[in-house]
């Protein structure tokens, strides 16, 4: 008899049985998602994405060709260790829905090391605010290049948000979804870096990138519409289809917006008196009702939102002008114990985690908005501007 106790194996099997899904997701029957534009896509961006691996942690990355694919929750779980690091970076303006990064905690934790320039970096808080920085940066490259050319203009997303979980608790995508693999080499070691947005965000993706879209649902909703069936004998009739007849004759077809006759079976038009003899009643095709007008129907045009939001903006930001704002230029930072800070005196020498020659962050009150390099102004220290930071990057440290 057992004694109460669920081992961990019920444990993690309960946890599987869990819906954890996503908030979004698409009918798993309607998924037609062409893969190869979006493999086209992440191709095109993973140079990019390893430069600015490179620069943050100080070493030099590899990155394989990437993958996308169509899966489900239960095939996704199958590829992951039992521990990961998840990152939601839902998007929320011009696509919507789920957006999920996930890696290992050996890669979390080996991206920790190299840019704190720590051994065996744990993984706490601050190790997870790292790997949300790194996730910024790879969203911030793909909104950057899908806001190109008008194709989702206004596109963002949420900062990104690492937890530390078992796997499964992360909230994977509903239904079928489509799966980024980007496999990273660093010191003779691969990672692995998985990327998972939902059907519908997948979908609009490629539509935006200039591929094909599914047609699945509305070749359906056109199948059941033609196969609606005679309400009175049985026989079908076409889509926006003739009401039946309800009378005595032979369930002849009529127009829509006919009226049932009710007397002998004889169709009558819409807005005629019924005929009480024995007339033949002929169809009348619709939209030729007697005594009454078609009405003109036009659809709404709604006001771009997008522009005027943008004109009142520009708009405002002449009253903050004249605003003073603290910039500063951070040469470093460095991690000391307080007897090590204690024991400093004159001549010691601290070193910090830049490198010479190393761009220097350039800071609005303490907020990095750019990049540099010291240069020397006749007697004075100044910083020329190298690089102006992504306002995904500069929106994610604003906590």
């Amino acid at each position: 008899m057992s004694d109460g106790a669920i081992s961990q194996d019920e444990i993690d099997a309960l946890l599987s049985g869990v819906d954890m899904g996503g908030i979004t997701g698409g009918n798993s029957s309607s998924v037609n998602i062409d893969t190869s534009v979006l493999e086209k896509f992440a191709d095109g961006i993973k140079d990019e994405l390893k430069t600015k691996l490179n620069s943050m942690t100080g070493s030099e990355f590899s990155v394989e060709t990437p993958s996308v694919e169509i899966l489900e929750r239960d095939q996704l779980l199958a590829k992951l260790p039992e521990m990961v690091v998840a990152v939601m970076a839902d998007f929320t303006t011009a696509l919507k829905g789920d957006h999920l990064f996930i890696l290992s905690t050996e890669f979390a934790q080996k991206l920790t090391s190299l840019i704190n320039k720590e051994e065996q970096a744990e993984l706490d808080d601050m190790a997870l605010s790292v790997i949300s920085e790194v996730v910024s940066n790879h969203s911030g490259t793909e909104i950057t290049e899908l806001s190109k050319d008008g194709k989702l203009p206004g596109l963002a997303a949420n900062p990104p948000e690492a937890v530390n979980v078992p796997k499964a608790m992360v909230r994977i995508p509903q239904g079928k979804f489509c799966l980024f693999t980007y496999t990273y080499s660093v010191d003779s070691q691969n990672y692995v870096l998985w990327e998972a947005v939902s059907s519908s965000v997948a979908e609009e993706m490629v539509k935006a990138l200039g591929g094909g879209t599914s047609a699945n649902v509305d070749n359906a909703a056109v199948s059941s519409a033609q196969n609606t069936q005679n309400m009175g004998m049985g026989m079908q009739q076409p889509m926006g289809g003739a009401m039946p007849n309800m009378g005595m004759g032979m369930g002849m077809q009529q127009p829509m917006g006919a009226m049932p006759n009710m007397g002998m079976g004889m169709q009558q038009p819409m807005g005629a008196m019924p005929n009480m003899g024995m007339g033949m009643g002929m169809q009348q095709p619709m939209g030729q009702v007697s005594g009454m007008n078609t009405p003109n129907v036009q659809s709404i045009q709604f006001p771009n939102l997008m522009g005027g939001s943008a004109s009142t903006e520009q708009g405002n930001i002449g009253l903050i002008m004249d605003v003073f704002m603290e910039m500063t230029v951070e040469l470093g930072r460095t991690k000391k114990q307080i007897k090590e800070i204690l024991g400093m005196g004159e001549g010691t020498i601290i070193e910090l985690d830049k490198l010479a020659g190393e761009p220097v962050d350039i800071l609005v009150n303490h907020k990095p908005i750019a990049k540099g390099e010291v240069v020397v102004i006749d007697e004075n220290f100044g910083v020329r501007v190298t690089e102006i930071l992504s306002p995904m990057e500069r929106v994610s440290d604003i906590r």
